[in-house]
């Protein structure tokens, strides 16, 4: 019997993101047993340029693999829908896969930091992410996803996108 940990996976996309996440989050099976998927949230690109706004929502998968494996794996993923890295962190993008949170594994390594810090100021991150397990614990604050999500999501502009739907391949 093989063990297997929480993963929780960030999507993102503002380049045909009605198209590009539903692409994506049916390609996260390959990673491992989907067990739960966000509401879509539409929210302003965090960039120096103008740009669409991003769609996002959250996967948490049920795997095997080892986090930079999956990470590995997500940016096959990114390559294989058209994603192109830049030197600009926030230049427009086909997807964004990342690996948020995996069990209660803290991890701090040059390709990937577990939990993403990103989740405790990002309100497209925390927010999602809570609608996953609203009562997980964050591996480094103690603190629940909802009580991060509450906190973060004050004075954004996260909007619910119902017709934008993901679904779970099993």
């Amino acid at each position: 019997m093989t063990l297997t940990e929480l993963a929780f996976i960030a999507l993102g996309s503002n380049i045909d993101p009605e198209t590009n996440l539903p692409l994506a989050a049916a390609r996260l099976s390959e990673l491992g047993n989907p067990i739960a998927i966000s509401t879509v949230y539409q929210n302003p690109a965090i960039a120096n340029e103008p740009q669409a706004d991003y769609l996002n929502a959250a996967v948490l998968l049920e795997t095997a693999l080892d986090p930079l494996t999956i990470r590995d794996k997500l940016r096959e993923i990114e390559a294989d829908l058209g994603r192109v890295r830049t030197a600009d962190k926030f230049a427009p993008r086909t997807i964004d896969l990342d690996l948020c949170i995996f069990g209660d594994r803290v991890l701090d390594h040059e390709l990937l930091s577990l939990p993403d810090p990103d989740i405790l100021k990002r309100a497209h991150l925390a927010v999602t992410l809570a609608e996953l397990r609203p009562d997980f614990l964050h591996p480094l604050t103690g603190e629940t996803l909802e009580e991060i999500a509450v906190k973060v999501r004050k004075d954004t502009a996260l909007k619910a996108r119902h017709d934008v739907a993901l679904s779970l391949n099993r």
